[in-house]
């Protein structure tokens, strides 16, 4: 099958990548580039068969040729982006997925794959676990981008065009192009650094978590599967056993790295984003999915993930070649992109 990933330089899109091309899919990666530059020491890199270099925003239908499956990441990919710009979240997230979901369906591309977000669920305190009918409480720009979306496309579903909604849980696990700016892989890289797991709000909020390569597996049996089973429907991915707590997630990093202190600063105040989710829909009715990493695997693999590319303080986890807004504010201050996330030629 021929599969376009939109968003393959990002944190997710090169396990993806690798998964669809181990699945013998060829695969088409079409991303503005943005993070290009923020590879691992050691990425062990693999690169999709066809490369189009081009914003979402820009997508064209030719760029659909043979084309019979997308798989949607592309997205300003996270809350302080939504903060930064709330405009530009709406404008890339909604608009564009939109716009590129109408080209493909009159290009003839059956399967839409959208990467949406459990975030959706938003401000359900002790509510849950929420399975795929909960109602809607988005407390963010990118959460509010993401229902918007899932509306926009299920309205364009019909007999020869089926988007389905993967609403990923907060993602973690190692990746080529790595983020500490997601909460596991954040404690994680404090704890390496400097032997302390500093939890900033006061704790309480829930959060699901899933690896990457789980949700990257998720959207290939998504693209695989037979039509009926999930045709306009959404599917929350990750793993009942990893709804925690942050300071539950904070008491598994120190499991892995003993010698590090939790502290629970508190600075930030209650979070107003808790959700349970509750994932058995996926594990029942997408063919072959499984995931495979609970929070310890994966901490063990990033702690290996650290040693390994010599991540060696907190100035380093903290950098922007690991935080994905420190980064677009660095392009935009060297005036390599303007302020509506274009390249400046």
């Amino acid at each position: 099958m021929q599969v376009l990933i939109t968003g393959h330089t990002g944190f997710i899109g090169p396990i993806m990548v690798r998964l669809f091309k181990e699945a013998g899919h060829t695969v088409t990666g079409l991303d503005i580039g943005y993070f290009r530059e923020c590879l691992a020491n050691s990425p062990s890199l693999i690169e999709p068969d066809r490369e189009i270099v081009k914003d979402v925003r820009e997508i064209n239908i030719s760029d659909l040729d043979g084309i019979d499956a997308i798989v949607h990441l592309a997205a300003l990919s996270n809350d302080p982006l939504g903060k930064f710009n709330p405009t530009l979240t709406h404008n890339i997230n909604y608009e564009a997925t939109v716009k590129l979901a109408k080209l493909a369906k009159q290009a003839h591309v059956e399967r839409f794959v959208m990467a949406s977000s459990c975030s959706i669920y938003g401000a359900a305190g002790e509510s849950g676990p929420l399975d795929e009918t909960a109602p809607f409480a988005p407390a963010s720009a990118y959460a509010v981008s993401k229902v918007q979306a899932e509306a926009g496309l299920s309205a364009l579903a019909d007999d020869e065009f089926s988007p389905v909604f993967m609403r990923n849980a907060t993602a973690f696990g190692a990746s080529p192009r790595m983020r500490f700016d997601l909460v596991l892989n954040n404690l994680v890289g404090w704890a390496m650094t400097e032997n302390v797991i500093r939890v900033l709000s006061d704790g309480t909020p829930w959060r699901p978590l899933v690896h990457i390569e789980d949700i990257s597996r998720a959207a290939l049996c998504a693209v695989e599967a037979p039509r009926d089973v999930i045709h306009n429907q959404a599917f929350n991915i990750g793993r009942d056993d990893c709804n925690y707590q942050v300071k539950n997630i904070a008491d598994v990093v120190k499991t892995v790295i003993p010698q590090a202190e939790i502290e629970i600063t508190g600075e930030m105040g209650g979070d107003p984003r808790s959700y349970r989710v509750d994932f058995t829909k996926a594990l029942a009715k997408l063919p072959n999915f499984e995931p495979k990493w609970d929070l310890k695997s994966g901490c063990e693999e990033l702690v290996s993930w650290i040693d390994k590319n010599e991540v060696g303080t907190s100035e380093d986890v903290e950098s922007r070649r690991f935080i994905r807004l420190k980064h677009l504010q660095h392009l935009i201050g060297l005036k390599q992109l303007d302020n509506e996330l274009r390249f400046v030629a």
